[in-house]
């Protein structure tokens, strides 16, 4: 299998740890050939921490110059906006870690569309929940999906929903509700903290009737996801806890896995299971 040649956006704790995988050859036919950050000197400062000598970038214009095949998103869901598009109508397939962004059906129709055109494909990894595979079977069976998120206060500052809401992380002493409604809604909302409700989504009945539930809980020493899917088929009930990631309490490790997963299994044409 031709090598892959792999740019990554976003050069945080997610493109870090991808950068770093890639790296040290913990995947197969993969090189490392391109960072890119709009922070001025943050992809200087990964490639600095890298034994390969990868390109970086902090203009989008050099990046998708430099020549790689895939584009790793590990950015926002602003830069998915932003650079999805025009990544796929330059021929390159893209990764999006961001998965909020393709809870505006619009938006996502535009990019299915572009990459069908252009032939490039577009890559979701399952992020910090398990059981995808298991909801995407039954969904022409789902009649209801209730994702329930746990987060310490300090995971889910910096949300956009405390600019408007009157709840203070810092007063929370018990485990408390903040949140409940729509996938669409709380993906604007808490856009660094629940990509894992889009991903959930998309497997199943959609952003607009798949419910969700973030709590605040200052007893929380890992981020919990509770996935409960009812239909025709019966019921399912998935809880995963997560250890946050290292220096980034908003994401939990098992998202950083589950990228490095997602990209080896593209860069490597052996047995893959679930796929």
């Amino acid at each position: 299998m031709p090598e892959k040649r792999i740019g990554i956006i976003g050069c945080g704790t997610i493109g870090s740890q991808l950068a770093m995988a890639v790296d040290t050859g913990k995947m197969p036919n993969a090189s490392l050939v391109s960072l890119f950050d709009i922070i001025e000197g943050s992809a200087q400062d990964l490639k600095s921490k890298l034994q390969s000598s990868p390109h970086a970038y902090s203009d989008f214009a050099g990046f998708i110059s430099s020549g790689f095949d895939i584009a790793v998103e590990a950015a926002s869901q602003d830069a998915v906006r932003k650079f999805g598009k025009t990544l796929l109508e330059a021929g390159r397939d893209i990764m999006i870690m961001s998965v909020g962004a393709l809870a505006d059906g619009v938006f996502l129709s535009d990019l299915v569309q572009t990459a069908s055109k252009k032939g490039c494909r577009i890559y979701v990894p399952t992020g910090a929940i398990a059981g995808i595979d298991a909801i995407r079977s039954v969904k022409h069976l789902l009649e209801s999906v209730t994702l329930t998120t746990t987060k310490s206060p300090k995971a889910l500052a910096g949300a956009p929903f405390f600019e408007t809401n009157k709840i203070k992380l810092d007063a929370i002493s018990k485990k408390t509700v903040i949140y409940e409604g729509p996938a669409s809604e709380a993906v604007k909302i808490f856009p660094a903290n629940v990509n894992v409700a889009a991903v959930l989504s998309l497997a199943g009945i959609g952003v607009d009737k798949t419910q969700v539930r973030i709590v605040a809980d200052p007893a929380a020493t890992t981020n919990r996801h509770e996935i409960v899917a009812t239909g025709r088929f019966g019921e399912l009930c998935i809880t995963v806890n997560n250890v946050p990631s290292p220096g980034n309490p908003k994401t939990s490790f098992l998202a950083v896995l589950s990228a490095i997963e997602c990209l080896r299994s593209i860069c490597d044409d052996g047995m893959r299971i679930g796929s």
